[in-house]
């Protein structure tokens, strides 16, 4: 599979990355990296980044390095996902978030994004599972 380029990624976001706001920093087949503005509108109350928003995050990047390893003719979709909340990220603040694998198989990857706020303090710890699979022609 031909993985897109960092600025191709950028111009042409998957729908949930546009939403967020992800801008995209690296990619490579042994690191995604991102950044994220935390806006009033990706909040709970109080004004912090939501849980689900910092979980789309990471989901986002895992696939996106599953993508960058992937084989010609495969496709991926995440099977499981474990969040660990550390610290909340503020409105105005920058999330910032990095995937890194921990085991890629034929079948399936294992990646760990760490997601952590300007002052560097870790946020949230994000392992999940991504299958691969045969693409099919809906895909």
């Amino acid at each position: 599979m031909t993985t897109p380029s960092l600025s191709q990624w950028n111009a042409d976001p998957i729908p949930l990355a546009k939403l967020l706001g992800l801008e995209l920093v690296t990619i490579t087949p042994d690191r995604v990296e991102a950044v994220l503005q935390v806006r009033e509108e990706l909040c709970t109350r109080p004004a912090v980044l939501h849980g689900g928003a910092v979980m789309a995050l990471a989901d986002t990047l895992g696939g996106i390095a599953t993508i960058a390893n992937l084989a010609e003719g495969t496709m991926t979709t995440t099977i499981e996902s474990k969040t660990n909340f550390f610290a909340a990220i503020p409105v105005g603040d920058t999330a910032t978030a990095e995937c890194t694998p921990l085991h890629r198989g034929r079948t399936t990857m294992v990646w760990q994004t760490r997601v952590m706020r300007s002052d560097g303090r870790v946020a949230a710890l994000v392992i999940q599972t991504q299958l691969v699979m045969p693409a099919t022609r809906e895909s």
